[in-house]
C-alpha cells in the first residue's frame, strides 16, 4: 500500500520541483524538496524512500524541462482517447445508418410588412419563407446584420461580424434558388458561431487577450458542414475567456432579459443572440454546464449531444475527454435540424462516429420510458413549483413517469465531484503555455474561480492521480448504462444534484429547454438526458414537452 501511495503522489513531487523561478535556475532537489512536495501530496515517505528517489527525480525533472520546450499547438490530442462506451453498455458495434430524420410538416407562413418581425421565427418558419421565395437569402442575411450590429453593443455577445463572408453567401445561395438548387431547412439561414471555433480569415479569439488578433488557416469542421448544409456565418459570438464564464476580453454578455446580469457561460453570446433574436440559431460548446447554464439564464433552448457525434477539429481544446459541440436555438427541432446537418464521423478527429439519427417529432411518448429523478424533484428548492408543473404537464403529454436515481457516492465508492479535476489537468496541460509563459496574467478574471488560478494549479496534479481518475470514471459510466437498462430518457432539474458533472463525464447528451420563469424576467429551465446516442428520443421528448408548454414563444421585452 506505502508503494502505491507513493506512486501517486510522485507527480506532484515533480512538478513542485520543476515549476517556477526555478525552471531557468537550478534550485536542488534534496530532502528539504521532496518533504515539501510531500506534505503538499498528503504522503509518508521514510528518510531511505527519499534518499532513495532523489535522482530519479532530478533526471524526471530534466525531461519535463526538455518537453517544455517543444512546441504543442492546442489542436493537437494526448494519445489517450476518450470513449463513452464500455462492455456494459453493449453499443460498441451499432449501426451506422438508419432511418433518415423527419421533420415537422411546413408551417404557414407569409412575409410580414416589416422583416424585423421575423427576428423570432423559426428555422422552420423561415426555411419555409426562403424555399418559397417569399424571403432571400440576401434579406434574411442583411435582417442578422442589422440586429447584430443594433443590439450586439448592448449586450457584448458579438467577437467579430463576419459580414463580407456572410453577403457572398447569401448571394450565392440566392443564385442557387435560381436554378433550382435547395440544400435543405438551413438554405439560407443566418447564424452565429461561438468564437472556439475557427473561421478562416477572421479572428478566433476564444475570448480571451492573448488570441484576440489571432487568425487560424481554416474552417472548424462543423463551419464547413453548416456551408454544406446551406447556413450564413454572419458572427463570431463571445465566450468567456478560454470557455469559462460570460466575462470575456471586450466585457461581460448580457442577458437580454436582464442586462444588468450576465448571459452566464461560457457559450454565452449563443445564448444571449439567439435570446434576442440577432440569430436564428448559433453554436455553442460544452464541458461543464456551458450549453446548460446560459440556456438557462437566457431562456434558450439547447442541445449538448452525445460525446463523439460532432467533430471538434477546429475547435479550442479545452478538455480532450469532455468537450462537445452543439447547437443552441429557439426550439427543440431547431436543434434536430441543426445537429443532423453537423454530426457524424469526420477523419481529423479520432473520436467521431456515425450512428443513426432517426428523430420524429411526433414520436408518442407512450413508445419511450421516460424517468425522473424523484429524490431531487423532491428536495425544496427555488424553481421546486416550476419543475413539478414541468412534471405535470409531461404526464398531460402522454409519458409514463417512472422514478429512478442516478448513481450516488456510495454506488461509485468515492464522491463524485472528486472526479471533477479531471477537467483541471487537461486544460492546465491545454494551456500549460500560458503558464510557463507568465501571458495567464493577461486574462481579464484573476481570481480563485477563474481560469488562471485553475491553470497554475493543474501544474501539481499528479499524473497517477488523474489516471485512477478516469478509471473510477469508467466505473460511473458502467453505472449510468445500468440507469438506461431501465429507461430511454429522463428528466432532470439542469442543475441540482449530480447529473450534469455524471453526463459530462460520462458522454451522455442532454437537452434543455426553458420551464417558466422563476421571477419577472427571469427564465429557467429543465433539462432531458438520453442514452449513448440516443439523440432522436430525447429530443422527441423535450419537443413533446415544448409543444404542450409554449415557454420557448417568451421572448425578451425591448428586442
Amino acid at each position: 500500500m506505502r508503494n502505491l501511495t507513493i506512486a501517486c503522489g510522485l507527480a506532484t513531487m515533480l512538478l513542485l520541483a520543476g515549476c517556477g523561478e526555478e525552471i531557468s535556475g537550478d534550485l536542488p532537489i534534496d530532502d528539504a524538496t521532496v518533504r515539501a512536495a510531500e506534505a503538499l501530496s498528503g504522503l509518508d515517505l521514510t528518510q531511505a524512500e527519499r534518499t532513495m528517489m532523489l535522482e530519479d527525480l532530478a533526471e524526471s525533472r530534466q525531461a519535463y524541462r526538455g518537453l517544455r520546450g517543444m512546441e504543442i499547438p492546442n489542436a493537437v490530442p494526448p494519445a489517450l482517447r476518450f470513449d463513452p462506451l464500455t462492455a456494459r453498455t453493449g453499443l460498441r458495434e451499432g449501426p451506422a445508418t438508419g432511418p433518415a430524420p423527419v421533420w415537422s410538416p411546413a408551417p404557414e407562413v407569409t412575409r410580414p410588412d416589416d422583416l424585423d418581425d421575423l427576428a423570432f421565427a423559426t428555422i422552420g418558419e423561415l426555411a419555409e419563407l426562403i424555399r418559397t421565395r417569399r424571403v432571400s437569402c440576401l434579406e434574411l442575411t442583411e435582417l442578422a446584420l442589422d440586429r447584430l450590429r443594433r443590439h450586439g453593443p448592448d449586450l457584448e455577445c458579438v467577437v467579430t461580424l463576419t459580414e463580407g463572408r456572410a453577403l457572398r453567401r447569401a448571394r450565392e445561395l440566392d443564385r442557387m434558388l435560381d436554378r433550382g438548387e435547395y440544400l435543405g431547412p438551413l438554405h439560407g439561414i443566418p447564424y452565429g458561431a461561438k468564437d472556439l471555433l475557427a473561421v478562416r480569415g477572421y479572428p478566433t479569439t476564444w475570448g480571451a487577450r492573448p488570441y484576440r488578433n489571432r487568425i487560424l488557416n481554416g474552417d472548424a469542421t462543423v463551419v464547413e458542414k453548416l456551408d454544406q448544409a446551406g447556413a450564413v456565418l454572419v458572427a463570431k459570438l463571445t465566450l468567456g475567456a478560454l470557455a469559462w464564464g460570460d466575462v470575456w476580453f471586450g466585457g461581460t454578455t448580457r442577458n437580454p432579459w436582464n442586462l444588468e446580469q450576465g448571459s452566464s457561460g461560457s457559450s454565452a453570446g449563443p445564448a444571449s443572440a439567439v435570446a434576442a433574436g440577432l440569430v436564428p440559431f448559433a453554436i455553442g460548446s460544452e464541458t461543464w454546464g456551458s450549453i446548460v447554464s446560459p440556456s438557462t439564464r437566457c431562456g434558450t433552448t439547447g442541445l449538448r449531444p452525445t460525446f463523439g457525434r460532432v467533430s471538434r477539429q477546429g475547435a479550442m481544446a479545452l478538455s480532450w475527454s469532455m468537450d462537445k459541440i452543439g447547437p443552441m436555438a429557439r426550439t427543440v427541432e431547431d436543434c434536430a435540424i441543426v445537429f443532423d446537418a453537423i454530426e457524424g464521423i469526420d477523419p481529423a478527429d479520432p473520436t467521431t462516429v456515425d450512428r443513426p439519427f432517426p428523430y420524429r417529432p411526433d414520436r408518442p411518448l407512450q413508445d419511450l420510458r421516460i424517468g425522473y429523478l424523484r429524490s431531487v424533484f423532491n428536495e425544496e428548492y427555488d424553481w421546486h413549483t416550476l419543475h413539478s408543473e414541468a412534471l405535470d404537464d409531461l404526464r398531460r403529454a402522454g409519458a409514463r413517469l417512472v422514478p429512478v436515481e442516478l448513481p450516488g457516492n456510495r454506488d461509485l465508492g468515492t464522491d463524485i465531484y472528486n472526479l471533477s479535476f479531471i477537467l483541471s489537468a487537461e486544460a492546465g496541460a491545454a494551456f500549460q503555455d500560458l503558464v510557463l509563459s507568465d501571458r495567464d496574467d493577461e486574462l481579464v478574471r484573476q481570481v480563485r474561480n477563474a481560469w488562471p488560478n485553475v491553470f497554475r494549479h493543474a501544474q501539481f496534479i499528479p499524473a497517477v492521480e488523474y489516471i485512477q481518475a478516469n478509471r473510477a470514471r469508467v466505473r460511473l459510466m458502467e453505472l449510468m448504462a445500468g440507469v438506461f437498462d431501465e429507461i430511454d430518457v429522463y428528466v432532470t432539474p439542469s442543475f441540482l444534484g449530480d447529473n450534469l458533472l455524471i453526463t459530462n463525464l460520462t458522454g451522455h447528451p442532454q437537452v434543455v429547454v426553458p420551464c417558466g420563469f422563476e421571477t419577472e424576467n427571469a427564465p429557467t429551465s429543465i433539462s432531458f438526458v438520453g442514452r449513448l446516442y440516443g439523440e432522436a428520443d430525447v429530443l422527441a421528448v423535450a419537443k413533446a414537452y415544448q409543444d404542450a408548454t409554449g415557454w420557448h414563444r417568451m421572448h425578451p421585452p425591448g428586442f
